[in-house]
């Protein structure tokens, strides 16, 4: 697990089952839809949510953008993303 600003994200990160996420055509992005309404995310919340499956670990998510994005240093932005995620209840 992970331990950012006092929250424990999980190892393995998985969308809640209570989300879905898709791309959006019609907003050009990804969306978390859910029973009572829908997020918009920007492009790198939907990169990073692509990822939660449940399997795979946050350390490979990591290693997974960084090579897609062909740069280094994104630990932070994951671990923050992921955090917020948690927070909000997107992943388990």
């Amino acid at each position: 697990m992970t331990t950012t600003n006092e929250q424990v994200t999980p190892a393995t990160p998985k969308l809640n089952r209570h989300f879905r996420l898709q791309w959006e055509e019609a907003q050009h992005c990804h969306v978390l839809l859910y029973p009572e309404g829908m997020v918009r995310l920007n492009a790198s919340a939907g990169e990073i949510l692509q990822l939660c499956d449940g399997v795979t670990t946050v350390d490979h998510i990591v290693t997974t953008l960084e090579q897609k994005f062909s740069t280094t240093g994104l630990r932070a932005d994951v671990d923050g993303l992921l955090a917020h995620a948690f927070e909000q209840n997107w992943i388990v």
